[in-house]
């Protein structure tokens, strides 16, 4: 049998048209359901309290509607029953979740909640207030920023309100299809930039993929439809396939004595087109379509000892991999994640994954943190995990009153996707790194003294340098001398959110006690020039010597890389210095480029067309990171002084420009325009035979008469591999193009290049 993922392949959501005594109904069945789910847990008095909350959400919202048309209340029910079914937290946060848009949305205050309900609903409902608008399309990166760093500070501070937003975010991600296109790339981008390598970190993978793959819904539709059809339609055979797998093991698991679940599951889309991605293959060609689950009803005691008795039945019956072993029992993840997972030569010569682990594992690894200290409330003396010293690490960072806010993020980001790696300290005490960890991370995790004055290492009894990158299993032990300070050259080979936020804050403090000098400086020159140090004037210099801050500018000019006797050719016209060159006419408006732009955006609800009537009113360029055609679905992008940049959704860079300078996105479209060609690349694999080049000059030159600008081709073995830069139109042309090519014989692959050069 196979348990399937939700796949969505309808078109928009049909229109909402229900009336009242029909919305009466469906409220209290939502509700009656939320009762339903915890019917376990509800002890003397709870079931009146969550009465309170519902009714009084009921009358807080009543006047209230969601985009689609339905009561708004539907979405608090919604987002507790997601709390108690999905995530497996119990009364208190119930209660939060049906009131958590109350204080922000409506007249009732923090106050009235906590007298009414107790001064920890309160206390969590005003974290969930404080991280309501993560994203405010109005605000500057800063803000934004701040926003996911109140977030990661709820986190460490009480986790049930991450989790309960959680559920708020999972939610309005299902129910996307009523809002307008731009806030769908908006709210897809910001869920794939933090919510998701959140909801990874905290262990809760089924929310987790189905938000990456409901974010992938709207900024990649196409490829999400392709693959999602391309499930559907092979199901039967995965069904028969998986039919087969299993009848040896389950019936040698049952002859054994095991109580256990055995079952077939596809991954999730978007997990299916990374392995497209990082493996230039097609949908067809992707193996591991399913992984095969085993969960086991075990007692604690045996836990290890069974999964290990059930991974030898099943290699047994077929040979495994033993690269692609992993002991997550011995040794479970950083965020509570165990398991044993192997895979397997299964029949028709097809590799398989199989997952094997106990019901108590399955939990934790379906609802993550909730079930984590589930089972450690239930014991006594649990030792520290590695989820509460990454809350604890997490608390230590945020409390920094230094920590850059943008960078702490892109640094902790990258912590929250990496692997693993275990690092033995001299003792034999055991420290988890991400991969890529060098030994400087390794003292820096010890304890922030130990990077600062770090050396050197030794590892496994060699001497290393600093940027050394460390493996699993390297027993480290770290070098230190007094006299050694950091370095910005650190920067280059460190990987941990810790180390890098600690040496970024000893070079700022550094950097700002120089900078004080080149402040005082500045200060004397205008003077002499009887211009003041105003804001205005400032931005001017800043713009000028291409400094992104004042810190930038103020370091330069006391080490001597800015000569301030370059401020004698500026004008002063008032008490406004020009720099030499610039037209009056843009000095007396005072206003910079990229303000310039922002003030000419379209107003809410137009769209800038991009070679049409309105093309001419800004300056935009194709982002190369990218390399957009007519037909692509894109967006646009206010730079500092390129005016607009467009940028198809699913460029690499999409989610953190969306998420994070959403103030500075323009909705943008193509206008029809056949006389203007752009550049794209595709890449091309086939087998080497005599003539090949020829035929492939014939479609592009002869008959399709494309303009090539260039064409590189590299063989070996037999095979061959190139790229071919051709200018066309629109998207249908390079589709028409690429499927012109593959239909030639011996062309094995053909595939759009992400981010062409030139």
């Amino acid at each position: 049998m196979e348990q399937m993922h939700t796949i969505a392949l309808e078109p928009s959501a049909a229109p909402y048209n229900k009336n009242e005594e029909e919305e009466k109904k469906s409220i209290l069945r939502e509700y009656r359901a939320l009762l339903r789910g915890l019917k376990d847990r509800l002890k003397r008095g709870d079931k009146g309290l969550l009465r309170r909350a519902f009714e009084m959400s009921v009358e807080a919202h009543k006047d209230m509607r969601r985009k689609s048309g339905e009561p708004y209340i539907m979405h608090p029910l919604a987002v507790a029953r997601i709390v108690v079914e999905e995530i497996g937290l119990g009364v208190t946060s119930s209660i939060c979740a049906l009131l958590h848009d109350t204080v922000e949305d409506t007249e009732i205050t923090l106050e009235e909640i906590s007298r009414d309900f107790n001064p920890q609903i309160a206390k969590i409902i005003d974290g969930l207030t404080k991280i309501s608008n993560v994203v405010d399309l109005k605000a500057d990166t800063t803000i934004q920023a701040e926003n996911f760093r109140k977030i990661l500070l709820t986190l460490a501070d009480d986790p049930r309100v991450i989790l309960i937003k959680l559920a708020d975010r999972l939610h309005n991600m299902r129910t996307l299809d009523s809002m307008s296109r731009e806030k769908q790339l908006k709210i897809s981008s910001e869920t794939t930039y933090i919510y998701s390598p959140l909801a990874h970190r905290l262990g809760l993978y089924e929310i987790k993929s189905e938000m990456e793959d409901l974010a992938m819904k709207y900024t990649q539709a196409d490829i999400y439809e392709e693959i999602a059809r391309g499930l559907k339609e092979t199901k039967r055979d995965r069904t028969r396939y998986i039919n087969e797998f299993i009848k040896p093991v389950k019936e040698e698991l049952a002859a054994n004595g095991f109580e256990f679940e055995i079952y077939g599951r596809p991954k999730a889309i978007n997990s299916i087109w990374n392995k497209m991605r990082k493996k230039h293959v097609t949908f067809d060609e992707v193996y591991d379509l399913f992984a095969i689950r085993i969960i086991l009803k075990s007692e604690p005691e045996h836990e290890k000892e069974d999964c290990w008795k059930v991974y030898s039945i099943v290699t047994n019956f077929y040979r495994p991999s033993t690269e692609r072993l992993r002991d997550w029992i011995s040794v479970p993840k950083g965020n509570g994640y165990e398991a044993l997972h192997t895979t397997v030569m299964g029949p028709n010569g097809k590799w398989v994954e199989v997952q094997i682990r106990t019901a108590r594992m399955n939990e934790i690894a379906e609802k993550g943190l909730a079930a984590h200290w589930k089972y450690k409330e239930g014991a006594a003396n649990v030792p520290e995990s590695k989820l509460d010293s990454f809350l604890k690490h997490l608390r230590d960072i945020l409390n920094n009153p230094d920590t850059d806010t943008i960078d702490f993020i892109q640094d902790f980001k990258l912590d929250l996707f990496t692997e693993e790696i275990y690092i033995y300290t001299p003792k034999g005490d055991m420290r988890v790194l991400p991969k890529g960890a060098t030994a400087l991370d390794f003292a820096f995790d010890i304890h922030t003294e130990l990077g600062m004055h770090c050396i050197g290492a030794k590892v496994n009894y060699r001497l290393v340098p600093l940027s050394h990158p460390l493996d699993s299993g390297d027993q480290v032990e770290v070098i230190t001398s007094s006299k050694q300070t950091p370095s910005e050259d650190w920067l280059r080979f460190l990987i941990t959110a810790k180390a890098k936020s600690r040496v970024k804050n000893y070079l700022k403090e550094d950097k700002r006690k120089i900078a004080e000098d080149g402040k005082k400086a500045l200060k004397l020159k205008l003077d002499h020039l009887k211009a003041p140090m105003s804001q205005n004037n400032l931005n001017e210099f800043l713009s000028y010597y291409k400094k992104s801050s004042p810190l930038d500018l103020y370091y330069a000019i006391a080490v001597g890389d800015i000569d301030l006797k370059d401020l004698d050719n500026f004008a002063l016209y008032g008490d406004k210095l020009q720099p030499p060159g610039r037209e009056l006419k843009q000095e007396i408006k005072n206003i910079s480029p990229e303000e310039e732009a922002l003030k000419q955006k379209p107003g809410k609800g137009a769209e800038l067309i991009i070679f049409g009537e309105r093309s001419d009113r800004i300056l935009y360029k194709l982002a190369q990171c990218c390399q957009p055609i007519p037909g692509d679905s894109v967006f646009g992008f206010v730079t500092s002084g390129e005016g607009l940049k467009i940028h198809r959704t699913d460029c690499p860079n999409a989610a953190q420009l969306l998420a994070n300078y959403g103030h500075r996105i323009v909705k943008t479209k193509w206008a029809k325009n056949k006389e203007i060609s752009f550049l794209a690349g595709v890449r091309i694999i086939g087998l080497d035979d005599v003539g090949v080049i020829q035929k492939i000059t014939n479609v592009i030159s002869g008959e399709l008469k494309l303009n090539m600008r260039s064409m590189s081709i590299d063989s070996n073995d037999g095979i061959f591999e190139g790229t071919i830069m051709v200018y066309v139109h629109d998207r249908e042309e390079l589709n028409n193009f690429c499927n012109k090519l593959g239909a030639l014989e011996g062309i094995n692959k053909i595939e759009r290049i992400e981010n062409a050069e030139g």
